[in-house]
């Protein structure tokens, strides 16, 4: 690097560095500290409010109106002892399977019922729910943002001024991002911190925060995923369950232990009859058929695409990404709006179109390209274009947009794979397939000791479940349960309890 250009990346680096501290140095709620934050909190208020409607449209909530009393009871409690009490809190289930729970700025708090049925007790949910109620507090979202939009500012203005830095751009983006990586298993671990001090201080015992993190643990066991902790934005399970442990000795000392709840029995009688893992009802893919009981509708899958089914849109993808088909409803009244509302939506320019009818249902065909536009030194190139099979159903009174896309050049490998699935949309008839029901969270009372593993077998568990089983309970298949102690099992013939109804 000349004299020159070092001269200029110092001016530069000073420059934007004493324009950011002078912008943006705001005190940390949590640590008192000051830090650089680009990011208002009116700024994260308007994030949360944006992003919450898309979040519920993407997943759906669970609908259980004795649970989210429970979540909204514990983290308004939760809030207010926090270190940002005049935040207004909202909390959310959201339906779906997959265990997890999740934060965004300005005070919206996430539990998916998948973590929620892994919970034993309200001592481990109270843990977690400090844990997401901390990166809040403490501000992590945008502390992350105004971090990497610093060091990225800096980043860039090197590539700028610095032939020599942009020879070693790409090693510099790296070393970017293995900062950026410490950054999130730091805020995890302070979250962590966070979770146990508000947990203690509503009164209940943090140690099941750490017991839970040996759920997690056996979760990515049994899932057969092991990411080294210097490539995670989370620390290891097995590291978080010892370190939560210590942490809860240390904000428990002074406190008299025999007062802290665990509560196991009562919140396993809030998520008795829970739903669990995926809900037919909303739909599933059986033998390379898609069926919707709720909406009476059918439709094949191409062998080997891969589906993912959300309340907005149903989605397949072929294995090699190549091709991709969408399911979704139309918010128009009739075909040819739905046609020019879809049109203007994703931008088509229209090849033809015509009237059909699938299977007794008035449908519209229509084959459209979509050219896009990439900037490529300055002027603007055609990438290659993409050429789309749609068709647009009018069945029991909703009109469905089914799209099928691939490059133009692949578009007549897939055609018929398209074209199948879209002219055999039909009225599903099977009553098998219209009543099924989900599987349900049962619990149930031992009347005698016994292992876990011989309770599960008891309750007419699979021997290919077992584990699972073991997992949901949190206890070893070779533990030993007292009697009348109570465990989670799985049924698809819930029966509710005489006193709380059905879930």
């Amino acid at each position: 690097m000349n004299h020159n250009s070092l001269k200029r990346l110092s001016q530069c680096l000073l420059l934007f560095t004493l324009l950011a501290f002078v912008i943006a140095c705001a005190r940390n709620p949590v640590t008192g500290k000051r830090e650089v934050m680009l990011v208002s909190e009116a700024q994260e208020l308007q994030m949360g409010l944006q992003s919450d409607p898309g979040i519920i449209a993407n997943f759906g909530l669970y609908e259980d109106e004795e649970l989210q009393a429970f979540i909204n009871e514990k983290g308004r409690e939760m809030g207010a002892i926090s270190h940002r009490p005049d935040l207004e809190y909202n909390f959310r289930i959201l339906d779906s399977p997959v265990v997890n729970a999740f934060a965004v700025p300005g005070g919206f708090v996430y539990f998916t019922r998948g973590i929620m049925a892994h919970f034993s007790n309200e001592a481990e949910f109270a843990g977690v729910l400090g844990h997401e109620i901390g990166h809040i507090t403490a501000r992590h979202s945008a502390s992350q943002m105004s971090k990497q939009q610093l060091y990225g500012g800096l980043f860039t203005i090197g590539m700028i001024v610095s032939e020599e830095f942009r020879q070693f751009g790409d090693l510099a983006s790296q070393g970017l991002g293995a900062m950026f990586l410490k950054f999130g298993r730091d805020d995890e671990s302070q979250s962590d911190e966070l979770g146990v001090d508000y947990s203690t201080q509503i009164g209940y015992d943090a140690h099941e925060m750490a017991n839970f993190f040996a759920v997690l643990k056996n979760l990515q066991a049994q899932a057969g995923v092991n990411i080294p902790e210097w490539q995670s934005t989370h620390p290891d399970p097995a590291n978080r369950f010892n370190n939560v442990h210590s942490l809860a000795d240390k904000y428990q000392a002074g406190v008299d232990k025999s007062t802290l709840k665990i509560n196991r029995n009562e919140y396993l009688a809030l998520i008795d009859g829970m739903v669990y893992g995926e809900d037919p009802r909303q739909g599933f893919v059986e033998n390379n058929n898609f069926y919707h009981p709720e909406l009476k509708f059918q439709f094949p899958v191409p062998a080997n695409w891969q589906l993912a089914n959300t309340p907005q849109a149903v989605q397949m993808a072929e294995e090699s990404g190549k091709a991709i088909m969408l399911l979704r409803l139309s918010q128009a009244t009739t075909l040819q709006e739905a046609a020019q509302a879809a049109s203007e939506e994703y931008q088509f320019s229209v090849v033809e179109s015509s009237n059909v009818n699938v299977n007794g249902n008035p449908a519209l065909a229509m084959i459209s390209d979509i050219v896009q536009e990439q900037q490529q030194q300055q002027t603007t190139q055609a990438a290659p274009s993409l050429r789309v099979l749609s068709y647009f159903i009018q069945y029991n009174g909703l009109i469905y947009q089914m799209h099928g896309v691939a490059a133009t050049t692949d578009f007549n490998t897939y055609y018929n794979s398209f074209s199948n699935t879209m002219t055999n949309f039909r009225t599903l008839h099977d009553p098998n397939k219209i009543n099924r029901t989900p599987e349900r969270i049962q619990i149930v009372s031992l009347s005698q000791a016994m292992t876990m593993s011989q309770a599960l077998q008891k309750a007419g568990i699979a021997a290919e479940r077992l584990e699972t089983m073991a997992i949901l309970n949190n206890v070893p298949l070779d533990g030993t349960l007292p009697v009348g102690s109570t465990i989670k099992i799985l049924t698809k013939n819930y029966t509710p309890p005489v006193i709380g109804g059905n879930k």
